[in-house]
């Protein structure tokens, strides 16, 4: 078995075209029944807000794996200096069930989120050549990987990204390591952030819900934190895609608050692998927002690090482990 933490991924690098490629692939097979993936059980205890969550799944293409992501989410270490979020992810060969890969560390979940936002945005952005400005709310590690995302595969399109934190963090320590090529400013609240931008990234921990206004009629929302606006702010939006309706209807997430007392049902979203195949003028409604809320897949983590695992054998990186 080859062990893989996050030093190692650092040395094999980001590749962001390749990733949101490989998502999309993914979605194609997952769209397709070539892919095994059971609804993820959560594991709760004590405070409510800490859940630690089992993600199984095989995939079929572009990279052929079994494997599961066991991933922690406690916000209140964000309060005592530690990660919200701890994970590892085990690879087992699919065809014989051994275990072939661990990979450490929350760093590849926030890859593999950040891939999935660039493969959606990339595909609703596509066509176009009007300079577009991001906001990122929540200045933490799966914002920065965002800004990072953005670097990589859409720089050409983002002309600048403003970033709100309820915490005072620094910007520049904030995106030490991140190629700088769009600029960054700091807001001074998030409604400074929000009101101005064409897309907004939504990358909280927050406790209670406080967006609590309408976007920009086209923007792009993507909401990748779950559980930040409060319903009459998502009244105007126009599509709403989702990664998977099971997935994304339930603990308590805006979609599944849409769902119980705005009367959304699955019939009204599109998935992720349909928007994929369809053209942009079908997923975007003139004057309306788009949502999208990604719960997160199974297949693409483990098709994310099965591509780590793959180039990490090809480049003598990682520990073997006996």
């Amino acid at each position: 078995m080859i062990y893989l933490n996050e030093r190692n991924l650092e040395q094999i690098g980001i590749d962001w075209p390749v990733l949101a490629t490989l998502i999309e692939e993914a979605a194609a097979a997952f769209a397709a029944g070539e892919c095994a993936q059971p609804i993820k059980p959560y594991l709760k205890y004590g405070d409510e807000r800490n859940r630690i969550i089992a993600m199984p799944a095989y995939v079929n293409r572009p990279v052929r794996a079994a494997g599961l992501k066991w991933i922690a989410s406690f916000p209140g270490n964000i309060d005592i200096g530690l990660p919200r979020a701890n994970s590892v992810t085990i690879l087992n060969d699919p065809d014989t069930g051994i275990p072939v890969a661990m990979v450490q560390g929350s760093l590849i979940s926030a890859i593999r989120t950040a891939a999935v936002s660039g493969a959606m945005l990339r595909k609703l952005i596509a066509g176009g050549d009007r300079p577009l400005r991001a906001a990122v709310i929540g200045m933490g590690p799966i914002g920065r990987m965002h800004v990072h995302m953005l670097n990589g595969l859409l720089g050409d399109r983002i002309s600048g990204i403003t970033a709100f934190d309820r915490r005072n963090v620094d910007v520049e320590e904030w995106l030490n390591g991140v190629p700088a090529v769009i600029p960054v400013e700091k807001a001074a609240s998030w409604q400074e952030a929000y009101r101005a931008a064409d897309v907004v990234f939504t990358c909280t921990a927050a406790p209670e819900r406080y967006i609590d206004e309408a976007a920009k009629p086209d923007a792009i929302l993507m909401h990748v934190s779950l559980r930040d606006y409060e319903l009459d702010a998502l009244a105007n939006v126009g599509t709403i895609i989702v990664d998977s309706w099971e997935e994304i209807c339930r603990a308590d997430t805006d979609t599944e608050r849409l769902h119980l007392y705005a009367g959304l049902q699955a019939s009204d979203t599109i998935t992720l692998a349909e928007a994929m195949s369809l053209p942009r003028e079908q997923l975007i409604r003139p004057a309306r927002p788009t949502l999208f809320t990604p719960m997160g897949l199974a297949i693409f983590d483990v098709a994310v690090a099965a591509h780590y695992a793959e180039a990490a054998e090809r480049l003598g990186v990682g520990q073997r482990l006996e």
